[in-house]
């Protein structure tokens, strides 16, 4: 990735002809005013407060753009920030392990002098989860070495990982008709480690949709020793160890390995759009598809606005992306288009591609743009119950400029996905008014998303006290010398 931007780094013609572009859809930002993003020769980064150690020598750099490049994750704040050149909490130091060994020396060393330690994945996070944003000195950890299938078990269908593997890279390693089907939008950059340390959701829009749901056992390495689960397809003997590792967001251990599940590549697919002319008609087919048992594999609903934008709608329809993959695909669209047609959804022509899945990781480019017009974009996403939804729902659409689609659908309850334009970046209030309407009406702080920094205050509020009392004990267990990054979780 750009030391600022969402992928490589942009072509500054193109970084301006797309801005004009989104100004004249979104009607907000002066395009004439575009400025480019400030050269990382001119950037602000303090010197590192420490030199690189002689332990840590053939592997950790304090090289300067290296402590760019790890100095934030991809929130629109720390998108904005990396625009202008602003790299105040930049790591001291940067290591890239290639084995177990050396991230032990990581923690060792890191333990007896202080020195906090950030796990680092893809760098995708949008939470604030990667950014050294405490007081003292930090190493960047990241696995982006560790990427190798190390094992795969074709009786049982699975395979051991590196954490630091991103999707193109595990799926390219994998034999012909076995895949990993986890499909974030982040596909591109974010790494095994770090879907299974944010709780990430992926692929499948109904199912088993989360990396939870695809792991068979994790191994992590905490400066208390190894943490490595049996491998099973399922047990009952008490709290599960890879449930502690899951969402835990590099504050227990550094993840280092894991055996997921794998899926046969699909041998049919079909995908169809669906429009609506009222947004309480899609989410009224929605809510019956999620119930229906037919588990379609795409069932993402996007309000008319969010269509526009990013799915080639006409600004006027609530589009419904409707796909199955594998199995009777042609029986099971059928029966679910029977579902839509009774809310008066008006299938379009049936596709046998997956078109929308670009269009879906292309997405995020486009925010490249944003920082240069003073326009801010802002994700936020929850899950909550369908009894509980529409009074959510209304009362975020009521903040500002939002759009709305629902990610990800359960037989309980959607998960829907805001995204918020506005003027200017007053990015705390706006992120703090929609938190709090998400937690007032019952919702979770992140469905996806993780919880990072910038979630801390609502996730204190979601987790029951006890159990944030285990969580602390825990930590303090695992990391007694409170290395590992500081600020998330506890």
């Amino acid at each position: 990735m750009s030391h600022w931007a969402w992928g490589p780094e942009p072509d500054h013609h193109e970084l301006e002809q797309t801005a004009r572009l989104i100004s004249e859809v979104i009607g907000l930002g002066d395009p004439s005013a575009w400025r480019p993003p400030v050269p990382f020769e001119r950037v602000r980064m303090a010197p590192p407060r420490l030199p690189v150690p002689e332990l840590l020598s053939g592997f950790a750099t304090a090289e300067p753009y290296e402590r760019a490049r790890h100095t934030y994750g991809k929130a629109f704040r720390d998108l904005t920030r990396a625009y202008r050149g602003d790299f105040a909490n930049a790591p001291d130091l940067v290591a890239r392990p290639r084995t177990e060994d050396e991230i032990e020396r990581v923690l060792e060393w890191a333990a007896t002098t202080g020195v906090a330690v950030i796990p680092y994945g893809g760098g995708t996070s949008v939470v604030g989860g990667v950014e050294a944003r405490f007081d003292g000195p930090a190493l960047s950890l990241d696995l982006g070495r560790m990427d190798r299938v190390l094992e795969v078990d074709p009786l049982s269908r699975a395979a051991l990982i590196q954490a630091g593997a991103t999707g193109p890279v595990i799926n390219s390693q994998l034999p012909d008709g076995l895949q990993l089907r986890f499909y974030p939008q982040s596909y591109e950059f974010s790494t095994l480690g770090g879907w299974i340390a944010t709780r990430a959701g992926g692929h499948y829009a109904t199912g088993n949709t989360h990396i939870d749901d695809l792991i068979e056992s994790v191994r992590a390495l905490t400066p208390a020793g190894a943490w490595e689960s049996r491998r099973l397809p399922g047990s009952g003997a008490g709290p599960s160890p890879d449930r502690w590792l899951l969402g835990s967001e590099g504050a227990l251990g550094v993840i280092t390995q894991a055996w997921v599940r794998l899926q046969l590549r699909p041998t049919a697919k079909v995908s169809v759009p669906v429009l609506f002319d009222e947004w309480i008609a899609g989410v009224a087919a929605v809510h019956d598809l999620a119930q229906s048992g037919l588990n379609p594999s795409n069932c993402r609903l996007l309000d008319a606005r969010e269509a526009a934008l990013a799915a080639g709608g006409d600004g006027r329809h609530c589009v419904l992306i409707l796909g199955f993959e594998s199995g009777p695909v042609d029986s099971l669209l059928e029966a679910a288009l029977r579902i839509v047609r009774s809310h008066r959804g008006e299938p379009q022509q049936i596709r046998q591609d997956r078109e929308w899945k670009g269009s879906f990781t292309r997405m995020p480019y486009l925010r490249n743009a944003y920082p240069g017009l003073d326009v801010l974009v802002e994700t936020v996403e929850t899950a909550v119950t369908w009894d509980r939804f529409a009074k959510l729902h209304d009362e975020v659409m009521g903040l500002g400029e939002i759009t709305c689609r629902l990610a990800f659908v359960y037989p309980d309850g959607p998960a829907p996905y805001y995204t918020i334009t506005a003027s200017g970046d007053d990015w705390d209030s706006i992120k703090s008014r929609v938190s709090e309407t998400i937690m007032l009406h019952g919702g979770t702080i992140t469905h996806h998303h993780a919880v990072g920094r910038d979630h801390r205050p609502w996730y204190d509020r979601q987790r029951p006290e006890p159990f944030a009392l285990a969580l602390r004990a825990a930590k303090t267990a695992l990391d007694p010398n409170g290395i590992l990054n500081p600020g998330v979780l506890v």
